[in-house]
């Protein structure tokens, strides 16, 4: 497989705050799925792992070379843990039409937070061999 873009992200955590502050439910249900908000909410401090997500919606955005417009909705990318507790990309929408016309069959998915930070990296893979 090789990799088609790579996207980066860095989220302030004080800043989600300040905007679920805000905005509250109207926030969350329009940038968060419900899988999202189920895991999130259920952490003991949802607020690292909702900026870690926010950040992944965003390295997608950049990595799929568009940013947040053309149709696409932040409820369209949804990171989710697997079975071992990696976390998982899952598109939907036009957000994965637009990666299936880029070629993109496959994402690699990378979240770390730390005090007030949460930073993202994906990785978007083609079909091709593994050389």
């Amino acid at each position: 497989m090789g990799v088609l873009a790579h996207g980066v992200d860095l989220v302030h955590c004080p800043r989600i705050a300040a905007v679920l502050e805000r905005h509250g439910e109207a926030f969350l249900h329009r940038v968060f799925g419900p899988q999202e908000l189920q895991y999130c909410l259920g952490r003991k401090d949802p607020l690292p792992h909702l900026a870690a997500r926010f950040a992944v919606k965003e390295a997608v955005f950049k990595a799929l070379g568009t940013g947040w417009r053309g149709g696409l909705k932040w409820t369209d990318v949804q990171t989710l843990p697997d079975a071992l507790g990696r976390p998982t990309l899952r598109l939907s929408d036009q957000t994965a039409a637009l990666a299936a016309r880029l070629g993109i069959v496959r994402w690699l998915v990378s979240i770390s937070h730390s005090g007030q930070y949460a930073i993202a990296s994906v990785l978007a893979l083609d079909g091709g061999e593994a050389g």
